[in-house]
């Protein structure tokens, strides 16, 4: 586990951050108070025939953990792994959180649309915000699809809301209901 954050908003870059590659990112604005263990996620993506492959370096007892911060998930051994990332509401990295919520909130409050301010509810009100990194030149389906797994993990337990950058917001039945496919800009 490593601690590479902080995580860049809504698919932008940062003039000051070389990124070698192109990166996408998805989150889930999850309202419940702490993350799951990584060991019901893996639990999970097993049970709908996903079959992640974990870090060698793994720490033990890492997997019960609820105050993770960093881990990476393979999908498939000749792809490269899905980076996750939870950062709280309290913690070592508030500030990250702070920045992300801040950010989508203002993204939000400059819509009047009725599926914005749901959406604008549940960014408002998380506590912890779920960010995935995927390096999108190697992405296939099968790594978006095992991507989606864990979205949806989150979003069901731990009452959340998903955002996929360069898409937008989804209800919980799977309809876009913010579109954010214009690009965003700092």
């Amino acid at each position: 586990m490593g601690k590479d954050l902080p995580i860049i908003p809504l698919g932008t870059s940062d003039s000051t951050t070389e990124q070698p590659e192109n990166v996408l990112y998805s989150r889930v604005f999850c309202q419940k108070d702490n993350s799951p263990p990584l060991q019901l996620l893996i639990d999970f993506l097993t049970s709908r025939g996903q079959r992640p492959i974990l870090p060698s370096t793994i720490e033990e007892g890492v997997l019960q953990e609820w105050a993770w911060v960093q881990v990476s998930l393979g999908y498939h051994r000749d792809r490269k792994p899905i980076q996750l990332f939870c950062v709280r509401d309290r913690g070592s990295y508030r500030d990250v959180y702070d920045q992300e919520k801040k950010l989508f909130q203002d993204f939000l409050t400059a819509h009047s649309d009725v599926e914005a301010q749901l959406a604008l509810e549940y960014v408002t009100r998380c506590r912890f915000i779920l960010t995935t990194r995927m390096a999108e030149h190697d992405m296939t389906d099968e790594g978006y699809d095992f991507n989606g797994w864990i979205l949806e993990f989150y979003q069901e337990q731990c009452n959340g809301i998903v955002q996929i950058d360069k898409q937008g917001f989804y209800s919980p039945n799977g309809e876009l209901i913010v579109d954010m496919s214009v690009a965003v800009e700092d």
